[in-house]
């Protein structure tokens, strides 16, 4: 980059792709502009280089006009080096004329791997930066991944016009990273037995935001320090809970995939996934958040016989296909009453749960097909989307019903509430006040009314959005024609999607092969040598049982399972076995089909 060629970088999560571009802006005259999709991301570099004394500006969402207008000239006349902005930014004419009068030194694509339609997270508005390309064709151009294919390399390289760029790549192996698949029952008994047993700095990944919060309550419920993390929280509370973690006060952060991106702390040495995660790219990287100071660490994914199913439940079967997205799409006008060819650049309060009652749709599938049209550049969705209201009940049980007791008309929606929302006594929790509705044959509009009584009456901390989000149409409505524009790329993310889905389940039914091989396979990489020290090396080093003993465990888990169903974990508390040789028995009985797995996840004899 010094010597204004072109670069590719592909480093593994942790290996420094900040420094890559920062270094050379900083030694060169000029201004380096940094796409990046990702707005906490972009805030936390800002804060960092200006902690350093260095001027950078962020174009994150929420400014007002003036706000941009000011931050552009002092990109142009205040000596800044850093400009980081999202790739719809480029969008705006007022961004490019803007950026077209500043002394660019250097143009960085941060999370590159957004801008192929092979890639994870691909995001359409990221074939924008070829505009950056286009206004400074000599100037150099570094594209910086942490996860690509090699299919996924080529289309990055191809989009950006960098024929002569030279590509980097570190390996994808991480020798001090023993990558585990456990099969459990009870998720929560093994993660306390992990977490226990290195008691050392870990991240728990899980699927929503009601079980950060759960989790990390049951892990401080048996002495074990947890804080959670998810989108929801408010900036004090993301920041109290990051300060406690990082300085070690909590061991455990309990998080969504919202957590992880630009923290670096080297001493995790844990990461556990009590889910699945959605694609062997997004996995990659969360693992990769252990043993960053080259220390063992290990990355643990827990494992049942509803896991497969459900990941498919929440990325498949709620995936919009392109006859759904048409009728999304005129739904959204009519409901709007905008008028055939108008409508563009027209933003509308929205108000979702409204929306998907008026029409019957079905809110995960909407919700997705929205974020869909948002993707795609149809739609802009504003950042507050997806916020609900919030309850948390401030009295006791007994108070509760005695307040029912001379209040009985709100009895039935406050019984609803409780009866949906467990915890909601001891933490802040998002309800959906239009399911609550429909559980109590109501209207939302009654459902709010009463929790505002019960607010005035300080039964509950109460707190909710007038609307949910904001919505801008980007193009005038043409219908079918619109969506006819994007259906080659809503299909192709699809497709995407499943072989994405299809990946993680074959990694995790897949105990034959070694776990790092897996991975390295995956991204590309053939290495014949197993690590030796994953889930699946450490069965194949050990021992087999001798066949004796093991005569003598069937028989006893056999004796045992005809007098009741027990789960594993009671088997091998039952038993005086050792634990590895009582799980193996079971697993071939299994196999042997002497033995099945109930729907209480319980073992129980088959004849």
């Amino acid at each position: 980059m010094l010597e204004g060629r072109d670069a590719f970088a592909l480093l593994p999560t942790g290996g420094g792709k900040s420094i890559c571009f920062q270094v050379p802006a900083l030694t060169r005259d000029g201004i380096c502009i940094v796409v990046s999709p990702l707005v906490a991301l972009m805030q936390d570099q800002v804060e960092h280089l200006k902690s350093k004394g260095i001027k950078a500006a962020a174009l994150s969402g929420g400014l007002r006009y003036e706000e941009v207008d000011s931050m552009l000239d002092n990109c142009i006349y205040g000596n800044y080096k850093f400009l980081y902005l999202s790739p719809e930014r480029l969008q705006q004419d007022i961004v490019l004329e803007r950026i077209r009068q500043m002394p660019v030194n250097l143009i960085a694509i941060d999370e590159a791997h957004c801008i192929s339609q092979w890639g994870n997270d691909f995001r359409p508005a990221y074939r924008n930066c070829t505009v950056l390309r286009e206004l400074f064709p000599a100037i150099p151009v570094v594209a910086l991944t942490a996860s690509a294919t090699a299919r996924v390399v080529d289309d990055i390289l191809e989009n950006l016009h960098m024929k002569e760029a030279t590509v980097f790549r570190k390996s994808f192996a991480r020798s001090n990273l023993a990558y585990m698949v456990f099969g459990e029952e009870d998720k929560h008994y093994r993660l306390r037995q992990i977490l226990k047993k290195n008691p050392e700095s870990s991240i728990v990944y899980v699927r929503n935001r009601k079980a950060a919060s759960d989790i990390a309550a049951h892990l401080r419920s048996h002495h074990i320090t947890a804080g959670f993390y998810h989108g929801g929280l408010s900036p004090e509370e993301k920041a109290s809970g990051l300060r406690q973690w990082l300085n070690n006060t909590n061991q455990v952060m309990v998080a969504t995939n919202a957590f992880g991106m630009g923290i670096d702390k080297p001493d995790v040495k844990t990461v556990v996934h009590m889910h699945l995660p959605e694609s062997m790219e997004s996995y990659y990287q969360e693992a990769g958040r252990a043993g960053r100071d080259g220390e063992k660490a290990f990355a643990v994914v827990l494992k049942n016989n509803t896991d497969e199913q459900a990941l498919r439940k929440q990325f498949l079967e709620s995936l919009p296909d392109v006859a759904f997205l048409k009728l999304l799409y005129k739904k959204l006008n009519n409901y709007f009453q905008i008028s055939y060819g108008e409508g563009e650049n027209e933003a509308f309060a929205f108000h979702f749960n409204q929306f998907c009652a008026t029409y019957g749709l079905h809110p995960l599938l909407a919700y997705n097909g929205l974020k869909l049209l948002d993707r795609n550049s149809v739609i802009s969705l504003s950042e507050q989307f997806g916020r609900k209201t919030t309850v948390q009940f401030i009295v006791t049980n007994h108070q509760l019903f005695m307040y029912m007791d001379k209040n009985p008309r709100p009895e039935h929606i406050i019984q609803a509430i409780l009866r949906t929302y467990g915890g909601i006594f001891d933490i802040e929790t998002r309800i959906n006040p239009q399911l609550i509705a429909e559980k109590t044959a109501s209207d939302e509009q009654r459902v709010i009314a009463v929790l505002q009584q019960l607010e005035k009456d300080e039964i509950i901390a109460y707190h909710a959005e007038h609307t949910d989000a904001r919505i801008t149409f980007l193009v005038p409505r043409e219908d079918d024609i619109t969506i006819h524009m994007i259906a080659k790329e809503i299909k192709q993310q699809n497709k995407q999607k499943k072989e994405q889905v299809a990946a993680v389940i074959a990694y995790i039914q897949n105990d034959n092969t070694c776990k790092s091989q897996q991975i390295l396979s995956y991204f590309g990489e053939n290495n014949g040598t197993e690590c030796g020290i994953c889930s699946v090396c450490i069965r194949k080093k050990q021992k087999g049982i001798p066949g004796e003993i093991a005569g003598i465990i069937e028989e006893e888990i056999i004796k045992v399972l005809r007098q009741k169903s027990l789960t594993s974990r009671a088997l091998v508390e039952t038993l005086t076995f050792r634990e590895a040789y009582v799980l193996e028995v079971l697993r071939q009985l299994l196999e042997k089909e002497k033995i099945r797995v109930n729907t209480k996840n319980e073992y129980e004899v088959t004849g």
